[in-house]
């Protein structure tokens, strides 16, 4: 085992830069287990760290699937995918409102599935 002093003398292997300007528009947290999981797509876990973006302030969300795929940079019928692939992996569930209203996602931070 090394002594503390060797550990922090290393070289960073990862370097932030501009982290002030990056702070300024502020951070999602994204549960590690997402990050690591190997049964979702890269897309499906930047959907639900999209969703998070959302809901942190409100506990809810119900962004509309063409606002959804402005801010992910992804067609609406991706968008669409990688829903339904958070629900059927047990971290999403839509509850639909009605012809022309946005649905209401229920993120769910503790899966069964995963």
């Amino acid at each position: 085992m090394q002594p503390i002093g060797e550990l922090l003398k290393r070289e960073r292997n990862i370097i932030l830069k501009n982290a002030d300007a990056a702070s300024a528009k502020g951070f999602t947290q994204v549960p590690n287990f997402l990050l690591k999981s190997n049964k979702l797509s890269a897309g499906d876990k930047m959907t639900f760290a999209m969703l998070l973006s959302y809901a942190w302030q409100n506990d809810y969300c119900f962004p509309g699937q063409v606002r959804l795929g402005q801010d992910l940079g992804l067609h609406e019928t991706n968008v669409r995918k990688h829903l339904k692939s958070l629900e059927a992996n047990g971290l999403l569930t839509i509850k639909r409102r009605g012809q022309g209203k946005t649905n209401i996602y229920e993120l769910n931070l503790k899966p069964k599935k995963l």
